[in-house]
């Protein structure tokens, strides 16, 4: 049985956050969609949000298109890394409101895949419970 933490996360405070147990995704709200989520070029592919043929274009074009779009909001030149935009209360764009569950889960970004083994506190999850 999933013990459910009894305080809710502070995602800003690293301290807050609860040893993450697989099952916890089952009953969070979806707080690490809240989070900043950077995507490379090849997830943008995957999302559909640009096409294979447009990685060897330059990738200053496929920001000014993709954050007119509001797809991303900031681009690092330095490492070919997009932010994906959020909503004005901070989740991620691709989080569906009410579910809150991912909406383009098959094709969500490798750091949301790869989360929370890989993060800001990894091995840890900003858990924040739905309520009944």
């Amino acid at each position: 049985m999933l013990k459910i933490p009894t305080v809710a996360a502070n995602v800003d405070d690293l301290a807050t956050w609860s040893k993450y147990k697989k099952k916890m995704c089952d009953y969070c709200k979806g707080t690490c969609c809240s989070l900043p989520v950077e995507v490379k070029p090849v997830d943008l592919v995957r999302m559909g949000a640009i096409d294979a043929f447009e990685l060897e274009e330059n990738m200053k074009g496929i920001f000014k298109r993709l954050s007119k779009q509001k797809i991303v909001e900031h681009f690092h030149a330095k490492t070919t890394t997009f932010t994906l935009a959020r909503m004005a209360n901070g989740d991620c764009l691709y989080l569906d409101s009410s579910s809150r569950r991912c909406s383009i889960y098959e094709k969500r970004p490798d750091t949301c895949r790869n989360h929370p083994r890989i993060g800001p506190r990894a091995g840890y999850c900003a858990f924040i419970a739905k309520k009944p």
